[in-house]
């Protein structure tokens, strides 16, 4: 197994953080890191915020349900779906581009290309001996944000990543079954391989949660998600995303 493997395989989310800042050469690398991912068509749909203003820290954190880890840590960097910068272009070479920017595509393209740059980003931190913890929290109110870290129309902060000096390590969660994420040729939708995949899942979650917290949480993976997706959250978002005139038409 080589390194990059190991450093993806490694991956686990950390919240505990020195009051360190990243040196400017350790920011530089992440980003680049980031720019090197994959890009539709390289149209380039993202860009990255990094937060290093404390009080700005501090109101992030605050917004994302008062996180400690978003305000303490090494640097945090937000990534944004942006097609502000395509606008302009249209507007500078006078081409119409705005109904080809307004297409719920362009928007799908504008989130996988964020994405995928946040990926590289977080195993390229995680690969320098740093810990990243993905705060999607930013989402609790997004005007707020935009108005915090002053983003432009088409612009949309999506989710932040936390890096830092861990001070503390915690277990690795273990994931879904290879089978059960793993189709060959075509979806299997037998149902009850697939309820099978999960109760057997269920019990490797709630025996991870039993021996982390000394039996005091033994809950499962189906119930964690059925009861957090019974509450309706966010919900605000479809309104937000057509008001910063990205229309998903």
């Amino acid at each position: 197994m080589n390194e990059v493997i190991s450093t993806i395989l490694n991956h686990r989310s950390l919240r505990h953080f020195e009051d360190q800042p990243l040196t400017d050469e350790q920011i530089k690398t992440i980003v680049s890191c980031a720019q090197a991912a994959p890009t539709s068509s390289f149209v380039q749909a993202y860009s990255i915020i990094g937060v290093k203003d404390q009080e700005r820290k501090r109101k992030l954190a605050e917004i994302a349900g008062n996180q400690e880890y978003v305000a303490i840590n090494g640097h945090f960097f937000v990534f944004c779906a942006d097609l502000y910068r395509h606008q302009l272009i249209g507007e500078h070479h006078q081409k119409e581009v705005l109904p080809s920017i307004q297409s719920t595509e362009k928007f799908m393209v504008a989130l996988i290309d964020a994405a995928l740059a946040a990926q590289n980003a977080a195993i390229a931190a995680e690969s320098m001996g740093l810990g990243i913890c993905y705060i999607g929290g930013i989402r609790n109110n997004l005007e707020e944000v935009k108005q915090l870290l002053k983003t432009p129309e088409r612009v949309i902060p999506l989710f932040g990543i936390a890096v830092g000096y861990p001070t503390k390590l915690t277990g690795q969660k273990p994931r879904l079954p290879f089978e059960h994420i793993y189709h060959e040729d075509e979806y299997e939708q037998d149902q009850e391989v697939y309820l099978e995949q999960l109760k057997e899942y269920d019990e490797l979650i709630s025996n991870y949660y039993r021996d982390r917290t000394g039996g005091k949480r033994t809950d499962s993976w189906t119930e964690q998600m059925a009861a957090m997706l019974e509450k309706q959250s966010r919900m605000y978002m479809k309104d937000f995303v057509q008001k910063n005139k990205m229309d998903l038409r």
